[in-house]
């Protein structure tokens, strides 16, 4: 063992010991007596920092003193690496500051060094440290790159780069797709039903994040000005996200009336609340994808199909063609729902074709048509309307809103059957999805000048995700686990680093 080696615990933490003197001994003096409460937090917040920054430069360089030579350190390509060189070192960007990590290098003429010791500190590729990667993850999610490298060099002194942030941030989010399929889930409890819901929203991207076609027809328009899109400029700038959510309910029953047409002030029954919410979005993956993936998590809460699935859609024929897809290749029977506020939507829409603009006698034909629809008489409804436009001898344009409603009530009725779902219990609005929708795209990513990356985009989404789903802690101990394999223990034969005896 050489001299290096022999250094005691309370030696190896000389310096640190003498940063910390160093603090105490400015408190003690006349200077900090003459700081105000805040500037003492601030001189205490960087001095402190850097005694625990030299606490780990201690520790890095009490374990390298401590580094046993290793007989068995053999390569993946079955090589054994037997000349050693002591020394190497490498730089570690953490969040107390940089530090030097001092180790073996098991050499093999013809392949990379190998260092079992940046394993065993589990040491990312890069420069900065996952403790870093991690702030980096959290404060993105939070409000623009800006703003997360200002809130990391707050909370840790250290500064980063805009683009530094969000590689970091890109880097942290890629164990989402496996981390899920491994995840353990609870059952759904008894009597409870299973809802799927899905909905989209465009991001504004940068040219090369575009989808082919949407590319294209971006380069045959001209933009009005030169630092901003201008109104409708941004149609052709846009991805689609696509977002899908997984719940359960417990069933309430409902009458129509509970829910609409009531004049008695009598307390309303709840509508059914949203339990065990998980989401996912993508803008890289198309609306397939996302939908697949949110089948998969309902079947790991209920792999054999035992309790109630329904769907809650928009209506958008593009979402109920890949359910119904799902369904038909998984096996399993879901009850798709369209959503009630839609419908209302259409109904008041069609109003204006028969009502002035803030007739009263308005609402209480909608409410009327409303309650029909609720009572599962929606083709009754839509030839009512027709009807109604015809009698009046309306023109195409004056009857153009009621046919669009009647039209729409018609390609939806086969899920428009209110009467069956509220005497079920099942929700029949869209709420949980339109939410997920405002709160992991809107509120982050359609901030004002945002132009956003591929990778860039799907990163925030699926950490945005993460940390929605209360799921963020566990991930991060799965992610860096992964971390470990693929920079790491892929390096060796077995896929294990060896240890000292």
């Amino acid at each position: 063992m050489n001299a290096a080696a022999e250094i005691t615990a309370p030696d190896a933490f000389a310096a640190s010991r003498d940063r910390f003197e160093a603090v105490v001994g400015y408190l003690r003096g006349s200077d900090a007596l003459r700081l105000d409460h805040g500037e003492l937090e601030a001189k205490l917040s960087a001095d402190m920092r850097e005694v625990i920054r030299q606490l780990y430069q201690d520790h890095l360089d009490l374990r390298a003193s401590k580094e046993e030579r290793l007989d068995d350190v053999v390569s993946v390509a079955g090589a054994p690496h037997r000349a050693i060189e002591a020394d190497h070192e490498r730089p570690l960007s953490t969040i107390f500051g940089e530090v030097t990590v001092q180790r073996l290098a098991y050499r093999h003429r013809g392949e990379q060094n190998l260092y079992p010791a940046d394993a065993a500190l589990n040491l990312p590729e890069e420069l900065h440290s996952h403790g870093l990667r991690e702030l980096s993850a959290i404060e993105s999610t939070r409000g623009s790159f800006e703003e997360a490298r200002d809130a990391i060099r707050r909370a840790s002194g250290t500064v980063l780069g805009k683009r530094q942030v969000e590689e970091l941030a890109q880097r942290s989010a890629v164990d989402f797709e496996d981390f899920y399929k491994t995840a353990e889930h609870a059952a759904v409890d008894e009597g409870d039903v299973l809802v799927i819901s899905c909905d989209g929203k465009g991001i504004v991207m940068r040219p090369d994040a575009l989808r082919p076609e949407t590319a294209k027809a971006a380069t045959k328009t001209k933009a009005k000005l030169k630092t901003r899109l201008s109104k409708g400029e941004k149609r052709n700038r846009k991805r689609m996200a696509e977002v899908a959510a997984v719940y359960d309910v417990t069933p309430v029953i409902r009458a129509p009336t509970d829910i609409i047409g009531r004049d008695d002030d009598t307390p309303r029954p709840p509508a059914p609340e949203a339990k065990n919410k998980w989401l996912t979005a993508s803008v890289d993956d198309d609306a397939a994808t996302v939908i697949g993936a949110a089948f998969d998590e309902a079947e790991r809460r209920d792999p054999e199909h035992e309790c109630t699935w329904i769907a809650l859609v928009d209506g958008a024929c593009h979402q109920i063609d890949r359910i119904t897809a799902e369904t038909k290749a998984r096996g399993v029977n879901v009850r798709i729902v369209c959503d009630f506020v839609h419908v209302m939507e259409y109904l008041w829409s069609s109003a204006w074709s028969f009502f002035s603009e803030g007739d009263p006698a308005a609402e209480d034909w909608v409410a009327d048509k409303a309650l029909s629809v609720l009572h599962g008489q929606a083709t009754t409804v839509a030839a009512s309307i027709r009807r109604k436009a015809t009698c009046l001898a309306l023109d195409p344009e004056e009857r153009k809103n009621a046919d669009t409603c009647a039209d729409y009530l018609l390609a939806k009725k086969e899920y428009l059957h209110y009467d069956q779902a509220l005497g079920q219990g099942w929700p029949i609005g869209t709420g949980v999805i339109e939410g997920a929708v405002r709160h992991l795209v809107k509120d982050r990513l359609d901030l004002t000048g945002s132009r956003w990356g591929l990778q860039g985009a799907e990163s925030i989404l699926k950490l945005r995700a993460l940390r929605t789903n209360g799921d963020f802690e566990s991930y991060w101990k799965f992610h860096l686990d992964r971390e470990r394999h693929r920079v790491h223990e892929v390096r060796y034969a077995q896929g294990a680093t060896p240890r000292a005896a």
